[in-house]
């Protein structure tokens, strides 16, 4: 039987190579190497409850495993994919049930930010009285997908990507000890292709791996970079929400809304939906897109936005596909300015060039008499009291106090917004 129909039989080289022991575990020394304090707790058995972060392929789930296999306890694992809250309490039941011999079991929850508020309520008791320890894993900001009531109660271990130096090792280590692959000739003669296509996710690029020398030819042991693409481009066409593709599209779906196009916009959506992708993620860049690319050109953008995200956080696949299709060809056809955007990356530099230069002392409140005394607020004209609601006054710091850093774009609104600044402050700024 050929190697071919025997891989279909067998687990992938990801999964061959997952590492058992903390010793061969690659990359995050910072939370595994030899005097680090994740490292000792796992050694001591002494783990909190914790939220592994970091991006696919940097070895979550791999952590999680290497800590079931070095603990003598119970250990429990679910996806937050197909897994509700009756799977999260008939775990609970069987550890209550086991009492004193459930010895603290841990409850292994990979893409832990999959789970509704409700779902991670339900962990919420058992991880409080210490019944169970949670190892959540997530590619989301936990401070935006896990309650505050649950993440108050877990230690946050964020995972970083993968060096060049850690790929080249993964790419060694199961050349080494992997059974098949230690029984060819390999020429590793170009690595980038590699690199590239994996985006720094160990899994991907090791089936990728297993997939090129896979297609080997009788004699050729030699791996090029063109051979790499060759391989990938025949055998991958499908949309992968973890890989450079999910990238291209994602980029090329911003570019086509901030390029006013909403044929081209639609058509990325459908090719990310298609993928499976998760609607958060696309209302999520959304959001930035309103502010960034529309701004005050069509503020309505960043309220229809606003309401998107929260629509599709509530209705889900697949009529989440109708409000995003909505909110997309607003976007695309809506007028762009990125001025606000660029007017806070001016304000940003003009603080880090400037330092912390003092208020205004007319600007200051005067709780005390002291500060009264020592001119905190004198001079202050209260805008409201004066015809159309102006007064012209400084409120800039002294150094640099005529500095222009919002410049209105060129679209009628933000027209009308430069004409208004310009009545009121005659000429200061540049208006």
């Amino acid at each position: 039987m050929n190697y071919l129909s025997s891989m279909q039989n067998s687990a992938p080289l990801a999964e061959r190579m997952r590492p058992e022991v903390l010793d061969d575990y690659i990359g995050q020394e910072h939370l595994t190497g030899k005097t680090a304090m994740l490292r000792r707790a796992i050694e001591n058995g002494t783990i909190p409850s914790m939220i592994l972060w970091g991006p696919p392929g940097v070895g979550k789930t791999t952590l999680a495993t290497i800590i079931s296999n070095t603990l003598s306890r119970p250990f429990y694992t679910l996806s937050a994919i197909s897994s509700g809250v009756k799977d999260v309490r008939d775990v609970i039941t069987k550890v209550r049930k086991a009492g004193m011999f459930g010895g603290n079991a841990v409850l292994f929850i990979d893409e832990i930010h999959r789970f509704s508020k409700s779902q991670q309520d339900s962990l919420l008791g058992a991880v409080e009285k210490g019944l169970i320890t949670l190892i959540g894993a997530t590619t989301e900001n936990p401070s935006f997908e896990v309650i505050p009531a649950l993440l108050s109660r877990c230690q946050v271990y964020v995972l970083n990507h993968f060096t060049k130096d850690h790929l080249n090792s993964l790419l060694k280590q199961a050349m080494e000890r992997d059974e098949w692959l230690s029984s060819k000739t390999i020429d590793l003669k170009e690595v980038d292709a590699l690199f590239r296509l994996s985006g720094g996710d160990a899994r991907k690029l090791l089936n990728v791996f297993e997939l090129v020398v896979n297609g080997f030819v009788d004699g050729e042991t030699e791996i090029t970079d063109q051979r790499v693409s060759e391989v990938v481009q025949h055998n991958i066409t499908a949309y992968d929400k973890q890989g450079e593709l999910h990238y291209d599209i994602i980029s090329a779906y911003i570019k086509s809304i901030r390029g006013s196009d909403p044929n081209a916009a639609v058509y990325y959506l459908a090719r990310m939906i298609e993928g499976g992708e998760e609607a958060k993620f696309i209302a999520r860049r959304l959001l930035i897109l309103a502010s960034e690319d529309i701004g005050n050109a069509n503020p309505t953008a960043l309220v229809i936005a606003t309401n998107t995200f929260l629509a599709v956080e509530r209705v889900g696949w697949p009529e989440a596909r109708i409000i995003l299709s909505q909110c997309t060809t607003y976007l695309a056809s809506s007028p762009k300015s990125n001025a606000s955007y660029a007017a806070i990356g001016a304000a940003q530099a003009l603080v880090k060039e400037t330092g912390n230069l003092s208020v205004p002392l007319s600007l200051r409140n005067a709780p005390t008499k002291l500060m009264k005394n020592m001119g905190y607020g004198k001079d202050y004209g209260y805008s409201h009291q004066y015809e159309g609601n102006f007064k012209a006054q400084e409120f800039l710091p002294d150094d640099i106090k005529n500095s222009m850093l919002y410049n209105p774009g060129n679209n009628p609104r933000e027209n009308k917004m430069r004409e208004y600044l310009k009545s009121l402050w005659k000429g200061k700024y540049g208006y």
